[in-house]
């Protein structure tokens, strides 16, 4: 199971809390931040949403360090609007289908 959300148009507070807890580290940030989708599941499935949300849209795929009992990950997927809510949508598509995500 995975949770999608997204945030239109984020504040400064919300992209630097991304930055700081992002895997590649602080130094690179995405060019683009208009929109910024979050989801969140088991690690396999992160993985294939990261590949069918850079292959769907122009969009930059970060994991978000945390600490989460359930062994659950958290993927910000970062772009301008439309490109952000095409890669969630064709996410939530393959889901539906069964294709590709458990």
């Amino acid at each position: 199971m995975i949770d999608c959300r997204i945030i239109k148009s984020p504040s400064q507070g919300t992209i630097d809390i991304l930055m700081r807890r992002k895997g590649s580290g602080r130094d690179t940030r995405p060019e683009c931040v208009d929109a910024v989708g979050l989801i969140q599941g088991r690690m396999i499935d992160m993985v294939i949403a990261a590949d069918i949300a850079e292959k769907a849209v122009g969009v930059t795929v970060e994991d978000i360090r945390g600490s989460c009992p359930q062994n659950m990950i958290l993927l910000a997927i970062f772009g301008d609007t439309a490109s952000v809510e095409s890669a969630l949508r064709e996410i939530k598509r393959k889901v539906e289908e069964g294709t590709n995500l458990c």
